[in-house]
């Protein structure tokens, strides 16, 4: 039996929500990713990308327990699953936020081979990752306000989407954290 909705349908305003929550979080990107501030925070600030690999990973975990448990009709297991995914997602922009504004833009050094494979993975992760946000919000809220019909269509994009972008950024982590300064 599929779960009751678990608020109320209001899209205009989760449209306006989900518009300006993801237009913001991108501009945020993008400025951090051009500004650094230089400050002692008394620790190596590229432990925040070691925190964004070990988020990306378990959201990777979270995702593919979820689609599990979507699929043995585990309703509540997959929202509160799924929910976490989205709460850690969160914790991870946070973290991604802070490596890049204290520890600024770090150059890939590998070369030949690797440097190629290395901007196959970036280049979609970095497009994927920045669309991928209001996708992963309106398919939530549709599954939250019980519409089922519109949020399973919803998932077969938006789930290997998130998932793709989950696994390549710890790929991205450990190709690049070598160069680490």
């Amino acid at each position: 039996m599929m779960l009751p909705a678990s608020m109320k349908k209001n899209d205009q305003a989760a449209y306006w929500i989900i518009g300006v929550v993801s237009v913001a979080v991108f501009s945020l990107v993008v400025l951090t990713s051009r500004v650094t501030v230089h400050v002692d925070l008394g620790f190596n600030p590229h432990i925040f990308a070691s925190i964004n690999a070990v988020l990306n990973s378990i959201v990777t975990l979270l995702l593919i327990i979820g689609l599990v448990l979507v699929k043995q009709k585990k309703y509540l297991a997959h929202k509160q699953t799924m929910l976490m995914a989205i709460t850690l997602s969160v914790c991870f922009l946070l973290s991604y936020v802070a490596h890049h504004l204290f520890a600024g833009e770090t150059k890939f050094g590998g070369q030949g081979a690797i440097k190629y494979f290395y901007y196959a993975v970036l280049i979609p992760h970095i497009v994927l990752a920045g669309i991928i946000m209001p996708f992963v919000l309106f398919t939530a809220y549709k599954g939250l306000t019980g519409e089922y019909a519109t949020h399973k269509k919803l998932v077969r994009y938006t789930y290997p989407l998130w998932l793709y972008v989950a696994i390549t950024g710890v790929l991205v982590y450990l190709l690049i954290s070598p160069y680490y300064k």
